[in-house]
């Protein structure tokens, strides 16, 4: 490769550029665009005119093989579980601190008992109201909160399980309600 003195260059397997200032048979050395000197040989770099980063900038993909690619890709098909828009779903949040301003001088009975009682009047109301949907966001912890909402659900005519993982991680349970 024919490159002289002030040639801005590229390293090929770095994300190095800089300016030529020495030549000494192959060796080349290169002042980095940090103000560093570093020797590469004719094979490791390569002319530039414009920077790297610049012409990411400028690069634009306007291929009729992707575009065929594109098209090739199946489109999404409609889901055997269609949700009714507008359906109503009542969200309950457990977590102690979301149902009393303050837990200072509650122990831990108290507090599952506050959030069972929570859930308990959210299940009532929701019948009442004829909602057929609760998602009740419990948190992950040691379980004991599932446990028992689990318990209490046991007692109604709902059918319950895991609330969507990608929404609510692993901290939540959806109960659907049969209504007559």
């Amino acid at each position: 490769m024919c490159l002289e003195i002030g040639n801005k260059v590229a390293v090929l397997d770095d994300v190095i550029e800089g300016i030529v200032t020495k030549i000494i048979k192959n060796k080349i050395l290169v002042k980095t665009n940090d103000g560093m000197e570093m020797w590469f040989t004719d094979s490791e770099l390569v002319k530039i005119e414009v920077s790297q980063s610049d012409l990411l900038k400028s690069v634009s993909v306007d291929s009729s093989l992707l575009k065929e690619k594109v098209k090739e890709f199946p489109k999404k098909q409609n889901s055997l579980f269609k949700k009714a828009k507008n359906e109503v779903v009542m969200e309950v949040d457990l977590h102690i601190e979301k149902l009393v301003k303050s837990k200072k001088g509650m122990d831990n009975y108290d507090i599952l008992t506050i959030q069972i009682e929570t859930a308990k009047r959210k299940i009532e109301y929701c019948i009442q109201k004829r909602i057929s949907k609760i998602i009740f966001i419990h948190g992950v912890g040691e379980g004991v909160l599932k446990t028992e909402l689990h318990f209490l659900l046991n007692n109604y005519n709902v059918k319950y399980y895991d609330a969507s993982y990608q929404k609510y991680g692993l901290g939540a349970t959806e109960v659907y309600i049969f209504q007559n």
